[in-house]
């Protein structure tokens, strides 16, 4: 009898295996699965997803298998609302990005900020410590601009050599460049008029930009959102969320009331 009982265990549990294995098959071919990967779509990840669901669940007969698959979809469909919402806010910045509004609407009572600046995605990807670097250099700029302002104001002998020497580097290469193209001469006066015309704005500017960049990263951000654009898509995954609690609470009252028939039959 012990020999017979213990080889009608193994027969038995063989039997679980086998079930167990074909089971976890059959639901990898089932007809919501087969709808609801899109042929562009990893079918793999459907698969572990589903297989996940069904090891955690365990489900016992069509009925709660259907529903346990129907927990899969619903978990796809969501991950397809949250690509769907990536990348209508980045249409949205995209279209955006050249916006000169944003920049002066990101501090709307600051002046001496650019409507024009072509920097826009420069200040939403850079690093903090980048805009820190970028922000010290252009506090640099602007001492140096308005260090060469004050030597050509007292004039003096010499003056326009000194004003040019005191400029950054990057700023003395730009005035060169306007003095060969003959946009200004170069002379005391013409260096005043280019650092009163242009440069004194441009690093007053770039000092501005690089130290109000939280604030205009912000707003760029904000106005890419645009929340209109994605209601239905936040009605469609309320939808999902209240159908995955329904199918959920169904397969486990399923479950609930098999548990009690099987103690019933017990008795």
């Amino acid at each position: 009898m012990q020999s017979f009982d213990k080889n009608n265990t193994d027969l038995v549990t063989d039997k679980e295996q086998h079930y167990e294995a074909v089971r976890f098959n059959a639901m990898k071919h089932g007809i919501l699965s087969k709808l609801v990967v899109l042929p562009h779509e990893d079918v793999q990840e459907f698969t572990t997803l589903l297989d996940d669901l069904m090891e955690e669940h365990q489900p016992v007969g069509k009925t709660e298998q259907h529903l346990v698959e129907e927990l899969a979809t619903i978990f796809w469909r969501k991950r397809r609302v949250l690509l769907a919402e990536g990348a209508t806010i980045n249409r949205t910045l995209w279209s955006i990005r050249q916006n000169a509004n944003i920049i002066n609407a990101s501090v709307p009572l600051e002046t001496g900020l650019s409507g024009q600046s072509h920097d826009l995605i420069d200040l939403l990807t850079a690093t903090s410590d980048e805009m820190t670097e970028r922000l010290q250099y252009a506090e640099l700029d602007l001492a140096a601009t308005q260090k060469a302002k004050a030597i050509l104001r007292k004039g003096g002998k010499n003056a326009y050599q000194k004003a040019r020497s005191v400029l950054m580097s990057d700023s003395r290469d730009w005035w060169d460049e306007y003095v060969e193209d003959e946009q200004y001469s170069a002379t005391a006066d013409g260096l005043a008029e280019f650092i009163r015309e242009t440069l004194e704005p441009m690093c007053t500017r770039m000092v501005k930009e690089a130290g109000y960049q939280p604030a205009i990263k912000a707003q760029t951000l904000g106005e890419g959102l645009q929340a209109h654009r994605l209601e239905k898509l936040n009605r469609y995954e309320i939808h999902l969320d209240r159908k995955f609690e329904r199918t959920l609470a169904m397969l486990l009252k399923l479950k609930e009331l098999r548990n009690k028939c099987n103690l019933n039959s017990e008795k």
